[in-house]
């Protein structure tokens, strides 16, 4: 296999395989799949997938696990209108991989049956005997890919959590699957495990039926709208940021200026589709039915404090100053301190981007009746009665022509205080700044709060 040989192969939009030559169709079929049916190999059914949802060309050096040797092959999947195009150039062959002894998990718990797979997906480890044993030779699977034992279905959304976490090289769960040789359906789950350095090295499963991890729908929404931002987007931006800030420090020597600044400038970038990942993220969960709050004692002096550190640089860098006075005398609110956070960390983030250079950030607690209230107060150009609605609106900006945020913080935001038992208030006037006050159940002092 390692002559030189380009193996090819197209692909529908459903990442179906449509056509293949008999070099690569015999790899396949070895792993067992055939064409007019999903790719079996799971180290080139991720790139194919990534390709296509992310419309780029995608290369990479992937080693995928045929009869008795590893083979570390070049990938190329280039994506078009009518589905993927794929080249493997295999560039060597080297013994299978074996785990060894110092590789540790946990297996998911609850589960029929347990199984191991390697950093290549070739099974190291199965019961004696597979559900009730029909038609298996457990032993004779030893070292073989995972995909002769399991046919992989896609979920709903046409998603594969386990081709997901094995490009993540994380754990999944509710992979859709179906035993070899008749042995039916079942759900998948498994924990990525790492060797003593850190490096992945394949995962510890179980086998579940397949009505027991079903998702009810909400659940099942959350679990792929979740996993798709993960995988597809929270992932490359991180590398993308990471890669960026490298760039703008001079890490690997002097470079000319002009790509500094365009380094800043994408790390920035970076940090902002970052912010409205996570502002996704939040929507899905605030607007599900069965959101709920944990409610505990929370101190609002002691959130507005560490609030107003994060942004101490930040507050510098603009020429603005936080003023924190009043903030040592505890006040108890009910609430969930990482909610009451981020609502506060937004409300200040709001007020020193608009914030002119010189001017103070006010942040202040105080009693109101059976309420506890946060109080942000800035000295920007304020906000118009007419518009004080819409600021609270999902994707709303007053002016869409000034910089900021996505639109969707203040409305994130209002919908946690209000499932937290309270509310965001707004005082402000054209010309005179912005008061943002957060108020919630007010605690008895007796009470004490982390």
């Amino acid at each position: 296999m390692t002559d030189g040989r380009l193996l090819t192969a197209r692909f529908d939009q459903h990442d179906r395989l449509i056509a293949a030559d008999p070099d690569f169709a015999a790899l396949n079929e070895r792993a067992g799949g055939a064409v007019g049916e999903l790719l079996a190999i799971p180290q080139l059914a991720t790139v194919v997938r990534l390709a296509r949802r992310l419309r780029i060309l995608v290369q990479r050096t992937v080693v995928i696990a045929d009869a008795e040797a590893d083979l570390e092959c070049w990938v190329r999947a280039n994506p078009g209108s009518d589905g993927v195009s794929l080249s493997v150039s295999p560039m060597r062959e080297r013994p299978a991989w074996r785990a060894t002894g110092s590789v540790h998990a946990a297996p998911p718990p609850g589960a029929l049956w347990l199984w191991e797979a390697d950093a290549t997906l070739r099974l190291t480890r199965l019961p004696s005997e597979i559900g009730d044993g029909r038609g298996f030779d457990a032993p004779s699977l030893i070292g073989k890919p995972l995909t002769d034992l399991f046919t992989l279905q896609p979920d709903a959304a046409g998603g594969m959590p386990l081709l997901e976490a094995l490009a993540m090289q994380r754990d999944f769960d509710r992979q859709a699957a179906v035993i070899r040789n008749g042995g039916g359906s079942v759900t998948l789950a498994a924990t990525a495990r790492r060797n003593a350095a850190g490096v992945f090295a394949g995962f510890v499963g179980g086998v579940f039926p397949a009505e027991a991890t079903k998702a009810t729908p909400a659940e099942d929404v959350a679990a792929t709208f979740n996993t798709r931002l993960d995988g597809i987007l929270r992932a490359p931006l991180t590398r993308i940021i990471a890669s960026a800030d490298s760039i703008n420090a001079a890490e690997d020597g002097p470079i000319d200026p002009h790509y500094v600044d365009y380094a800043a400038d994408i790390a920035s970038a970076g940090r902002h589709l970052m912010g409205l990942v996570d502002d996704l993220a939040d929507i899905e969960a605030v607007e599900r039915d069965d959101f709920t709050i944990l409610t505990e004692p929370v101190d609002l002096a002691d959130v507005m404090r560490r609030a107003a550190g994060l942004f101490a640089v930040r507050a510098a860098d603009a020429g603005v100053t936080l003023d924190t006075q009043g903030l040592d005398a505890p006040l108890v609110a009910s609430g969930e301190f990482r909610r009451v956070l981020q609502i506060l960390v937004n409300l200040i983030g709001n007020a020193l981007r608009y914030s002119p250079r010189g001017g103070t950030v006010w942040l202040r607690i105080q009693r109101d009746g059976g309420r506890a209230v946060a109080i942000v107060a800035d000295q920007g150009k304020g906000i118009a009665p007419k518009d004080q609605a819409l600021v609270f609106e999902k994707f709303a900006r007053v002016d869409p022509r000034e910089p900021g945020g996505s639109g969707l913080g203040l409305y994130i935001s209002r919908r946690l205080a209000r499932a937290m038992g309270g509310a965001i208030e707004l005082d402000s006037a054209p010309g005179e700044g912005a008061r943002f006050m957060l108020a919630l159940p007010l605690v008895p002092a007796t009470v004490t709060a982390r």
